[in-house]
């Protein structure tokens, strides 16, 4: 009884070690950034769009559908979700350093003895023994400690690069179905390009009989014609390849992607406030992830200089052995020793400082790392800002060319059967037109893709229907 008492008294001390220790190291403090008060090319004040979810901004039930599935079985995002799921582990793993290590052995002769001797109270490989042994490390110096705060941080960091790849993978999907409604209208006016290339050749042919044009009209009008039979095959190539890149998107094999509304249907808001450049740091995935990498390498500084100082511990066995089984559970039969263990490097000391100096780097690094991120990431909603600023512009000067262009092609086509011109104006009319109604549905593209791509900048609320309650961010 006796020593178990002396046992307790002596771990009585250890809280209050424990709670006198010092941690060493840095502790870690998020870095000043400047912010402006509002994004340079921001027109408008109030809520930002980074404050709706991704269903509310993306309203096609079709994308929906496809986000949808990519969130159930994207390859990449399975595989960040099992990184967190490892890292979970590893915090856990690292948590249980604060406990005692606690192991067991035990020792049977049955098969009998040679030689040697067996002595009650010793647990020699001649006694039956059992026993059970106790390390438990001291953290006085905050290796302990700040090992945990690394691998807390280092499993925020993944939880981070989780939500950043759910950023990335909805905002891929949307372009990428984007893109497809883009070629889909631009297959149908290769389509109609081709049909009237090909009308207008059958016509020149018949017009060379007669003796109307000369041979050179009839080849301007082929090669146009061949133009667009070569821009309707580039285009089919070009819309399978995009439904094989969103089929995998999707994390299922290559099949057609099917498509409701038209490119110039979809619905997007009348307004997007960017908000403060200041919600930027405390929302975008990016800079989160970057700056629990670098609370994690600040952290790992007070491990490594830790590990330079001697480790106290509390050890001790306790047991019981004898020669003859039926005595082992006999008083007189149990052994056992507890104390203090001191243990620190002495030849590898010089080794264990330039770990030091690696970490510190690794800081450095981790730091550095952290400023680029928030460098990139205002320079994508600036980039964002000024496509969304201008795009609409643009629209409204393509609609006004491709209205001029199709007044053309009328002009040009009733001066041609009127005898007053001859054809090359209304090949000339119908490029023209045919290139402007191209370029106006990529501008629409264009228009769909830069909302997506301010809301990804922003750190948007891409996340799963089914986190819409537990996510508030």
């Amino acid at each position: 009884m006796k020593p178990m008492q002396h046992w307790v008294r002596n771990l009585s001390i250890l809280p209050i070690l424990l709670l006198t220790a010092c941690a060493m190291g840095p502790d870690f403090i998020r870095p000043q950034v400047d912010t402006a008060e509002k994004f340079r090319l921001s027109e408008m004040e109030g809520e930002s769009i980074a404050n709706m979810r991704w269903w509310e901004l993306l309203q096609d039930e079709t994308l929906q559908h496809l986000i949808r599935q990519a969130l159930q079985e994207n390859k990449d995002l399975k595989r960040a979700i099992a990184s967190v799921e490892e890292f979970q582990a590893r915090s856990r793993i690292a948590f249980m350093d604060f406990v005692p290590n606690v192991d067991y052995d035990a020792s049977a002769p049955v098969f009998g003895t040679l030689g040697g001797f067996g002595i009650p109270g010793f647990p020699t490989p001649f006694n039956y023994f059992g026993r059970t042994t106790l390390n438990w490390e001291i953290d006085i110096w905050g290796r302990i400690r700040r090992s945990n705060e690394a691998a807390r941080a280092e499993l925020m960091a993944r939880e981070e690069n989780r939500r950043a790849i759910i950023l990335a993978l909805i905002s891929a999907v949307a372009q990428s179905y984007f893109d497809l409604l883009q070629f889909d209208i631009q297959l149908d006016i290769a389509h109609r390009a081709l049909s009237s290339w090909e009308e207008s050749v059958a016509i020149s042919r018949a017009q060379l009989q007669g003796g109307i044009i000369s041979r050179l009209d009839l080849d301007q009008f082929e090669a146009e014609r061949a133009n667009a039979a070569s821009r309707v095959a580039e285009l089919e190539r070009r819309v399978v390849q995009k439904e094989n890149e969103l089929s995998v998107l999707l994390g299922r094999n290559p099949v057609a992607i099917a498509r409701r509304h038209l490119l110039t249907e979809q619905v997007i808001p009348p307004e997007v406030p960017a908000g403060l450049p200041s919600e930027l740091l405390q929302r975008r995935p990016d800079i989160l992830q970057a700056e629990q990498t670098l609370a994690a390498a600040t952290a790992r500084i007070g491990a490594a200089k830790a590990a330079r100082f001697p480790k106290l511990s509390i050890t001790g066995f306790l047991g019981v052995a004898s020669p003859a089984l039926s005595n082992l559970l006999l008083s007189g039969s149990e052994f056992g020793v507890g104390g203090l263990g001191l243990a620190g490097p002495l030849l590898n000391a010089q080794s264990l400082g330039f770990e030091q100096r690696a970490a510190e780097a690794q800081a450095k690094q981790a730091l550095a790392q952290y400023e680029q991120t928030i460098l990139i990431a205002f320079k994508e909603v600036e980039d964002a800002l000024v496509a969304i600023r201008t795009i609409n512009d643009q629209l409204k000067a393509q609609r006004q060319q491709v209205d001029a262009l199709h007044s053309a092609l009328h002009v040009a086509d009733l001066r041609y059967q009127g005898g007053i011109t001859s054809y090359v104006d209304v090949l000339l009319a119908k490029r023209n037109l045919f290139d402007a109604e191209f370029s106006l549905s990529a501008s629409h593209r264009f228009h769909l893709i830069s909302v997506v791509q301010l809301y990804n900048a922003l750190g948007g609320g891409w996340v799963p229907e089914y986190n819409r309650d537990h996510d508030t961010r």
